[in-house]
């Protein structure tokens, strides 16, 4: 049977971060590292498991083997070409998976059956229906991608979903391939889709949203999907995946938390596993997240100008939406620096022990200012340095200092 949300107010978390998102440069995983990296997927909570494509390597097909005997929550998948050696292949790597996927997929725009595949719009129907038919009496659960569907005619699209859901397709995917829709378009997709394949819902279909962030609209795009009717998004961790990546897991999943009196829908995701999980990848694959990454960047909950700062002292949900504990990231911090003013100096100066008269803040701070405009990075000695000898000598020892 096919995976279902438990009700029409929850979306499933394709997670294809060890298929889509190890295909790009700098992202490849040994077996081992990516059984570890499925391990740590499980405990975050997605509810489906994209492991490799069988058929890319000896490789691939190797690590889905070993994540299906290892990986018991998730639904474990594999990606498959509309091709018989593919689908028999993803079929033989999921052999021990309590819960197995295969998941289909065939271009539907004319641009990539024209230059990509060279063949017409009824052949790719053919395969449609054939590899779809196929993947059924391997597995019960099958999912069918028409690849590029945001670029493909309108017509000929919903004819070829038409055509997999009737040859037994249990959830369709419509994938913006290359990145490059909107979200106003992307969700009247879904809406036209729904609408002129009724069978859809009458057989409980799940749809399903893929976005590519090429023009850094991925994570909008899926959203928009999902108020569309999508419900199941696929996504990464960090958003990692071909050219500038896939939507992000963990802003979705921090999205449709945080804002779930627009949204309404909810998620199997432990949102305090996001930042663990985000930086595990980190470590398995060549670099991590840009430091103004959402949720998980290392600047995400780091504050420098003097405005923000003691607004955050006065009261963090002044400039946080969210707290850094809530998505598995130790704390807020406040960074010193020439943007910086005088609270958050005197917060960070009673952290290290000493309090200051109005007067000798007000001394300490401009020392600080001109320090902070010779040099990028302020570090807690250099704060101590700027103190007079008299305050220096105030300080409480401590019992370290005093041992």
């Amino acid at each position: 049977m096919s995976l279902k949300p438990n009700d029409t107010n929850q979306v499933l978390i394709f997670d294809t971060t060890l298929r889509d998102g190890e295909q790009s440069p700098g992202c490849s995983m040994t077996t081992q590292e990516k059984l570890s990296m499925a391990h740590a997927l499980e405990e975050l909570g997605v509810d489906i498991l994209e492991a490799g494509f069988a058929m890319a390597s000896e490789g691939d097909f190797a690590a889905i083997a070993t994540i299906t005997q290892a990986i018991r929550a998730p639904r474990i998948t594999s990606l498959a070409r509309a091709r018989r050696e593919d689908i028999e292949m993803a079929a033989r790597a999921l052999e021990h998976a309590d819960r197995a996927r295969i998941h289909v997929f065939l271009a539907s725009s004319d641009l990539h059956l024209e230059y990509k595949l060279k063949i017409g719009r009824e052949q790719a129907l053919q395969q449609t229906a054939e590899s779809v038919r196929l993947a059924r009496t391997l597995a019960d659960d099958v999912e069918f991608s028409p690849e590029d569907a945001t670029r493909s005619d309108r017509d000929f699209l919903v004819e070829m979903v038409r055509v997999a859901v009737e040859a037994g397709a249990t959830t369709i995917n419509m994938p913006d391939t290359v990145g490059y829709t909107t979200p106003e378009e992307y969700a009247a997709m879904f809406r036209e889709v729904r609408q002129r394949v009724p069978d859809i819902d009458a057989r409980g279909i799940i749809l399903s949203s893929h976005c590519h962030d090429d023009l850094g609209l991925a994570v909008a795009n899926s959203l928009a999907a999902v108020q569309a009717g999508a419900r199941q998004v696929e996504c990464t961790i960090n958003g990692i995946g071909e050219r500038a990546g896939n939507a992000a897991l963990e802003e979705i999943a921090a999205a449709l938390f945080v804002r779930a009196d627009y949204y309404g829908i909810s998620t199997g995701i432990d949102l305090k596993k996001l930042y663990p999980t985000s930086q595990m990848l980190s470590q398995l694959i060549t670099f991590g997240p840009s430091p103004n990454k959402a949720i998980v960047g290392a600047n995400a909950f780091a504050h420098e100008s003097g405005i923000h700062q003691h607004g955050m002292l006065a009261n963090p949900l002044c400039y946080e939406i969210m707290t850094p504990e809530s998505v598995g990231a130790a704390s807020t911090h406040l960074v010193l620096g020439k943007h910086s003013g005088r609270a958050a100096l005197r917060h960070r100066l009673e952290q290290l022990g000493y309090t200051l008269s109005r007067e000798e803040l007000q001394h300490t701070y401009y020392r600080f200012v001109a320090l902070a405009d010779r040099k990028k990075n302020i570090y807690d000695q250099d704060l101590v340095g700027l103190l007079s000898q008299q305050i220096r000598d105030r300080k409480p020892l401590s019992y370290a200092e005093v041992d």
